[in-house]
């Protein structure tokens, strides 16, 4: 059993990977304008959606995998938080199967450290675990509200997340869960450096999960990688301002080469740079 994906629309193919706890309908509100150029592929995350007879697995590696296993070969995947992670993960492993990266509101390292200030406090993740397994339902919408607090959209988003959340079935909490450990237990900072294609790394000024620094150290440890800051937009600039979000992702796909080329990094769009 695979992975349940959608895909419409032609040309150049764009792979979308949305985050925990929701599934690949978060991105309808851009299809319509995305499928007049790109042929968009979208999948449910393991657990997720109309994957979620599918088991999240215990590693960011697994979990790449069997998006690999979905994906359209020499795509532009596009990842929005934990759905950016994997993307991360799967660039590092098979370069030559993707073309180029979108990490929206993503991070290599979900948790703070030492030297990682720019993440969310482990007791944060662990009182959201608990509170997962005490009532999962009331722990996802405390997720939901968190991901739009303080955007310049959010009562509008936040009806419109809760209106999503359960549209293709409810997810399991259990796979839920091991989602969270994943964000956890994940730490992809020392393979920055080795991820090949062209990135844009797209972060929202108001976002608690991810603040926006962990997209400009994304963009410093990647050679030829840029970073675009939506300063109004919290953790789902996608929701928050799609018309922008559109046209800076249209910006970068038009100087993405049809092929990887380790010359190519580079050549990216001049206007998605970090303030």
């Amino acid at each position: 059993m695979r992975l349940h994906v959608e895909s419409g629309g032609a040309g150049s193919d764009l792979f979308l990977v949305h985050g925990w706890c929701l599934h690949s309908g978060v991105w309808n509100g851009l299809l319509p304008q995305l499928e007049k150029n790109y042929r968009v592929t979208c999948v449910d995350l393991p657990g997720h959606g109309y994957s979620r007879a599918l088991p999240m697995p215990g590693t960011i590696q697994s979990l790449a995998r069997e998006l690999l296993d979905v994906a359209p070969p020499d795509a532009v995947w596009l990842g929005w938080s934990l759905g950016g992670l994997a993307c991360l993960r799967a660039a590092v492993d098979n370069p030559q199967r993707i073309r180029a990266l979108v990490l929206v509101c993503a991070t290599p390292r979900f948790l703070t450290a030492t030297d990682w200030p720019h993440a969310m406090p482990l007791q944060q993740l662990q009182n959201l675990v608990d509170e997962l397994r005490n009532n999962y339902r009331t722990s996802v919408q405390r997720f939901l509200a968190l991901q739009v607090h303080e955007d310049s959209s959010a009562r509008a988003m936040l009806r419109q997340l809760r209106a999503l959340l359960y549209a293709h079935g409810e997810p399991s909490p259990a796979d839920l869960e091991r989602g969270l450990m994943l964000l956890r237990d994940t730490d992809l900072r020392p393979e920055l450096e080795r991820v090949q294609q062209p990135t844009l790394a797209v972060m929202g000024g108001y976002d608690r999960l991810v603040p926006a620094q962990a997209g400009q150290a994304i963009a410093a440890a990647i050679h030829g990688a840029q970073c675009m800051v939506f300063p109004k937009a919290a953790h789902a600039p996608f929701l928050s301002d799609p018309t922008s979000f559109i046209s800076v992702l249209q910006q970068f796909m038009q100087a993405v080469p049809e092929r990887i080329s380790t010359n190519s990094a580079n050549q990216l769009v001049s206007s998605a740079r970090c303030p």
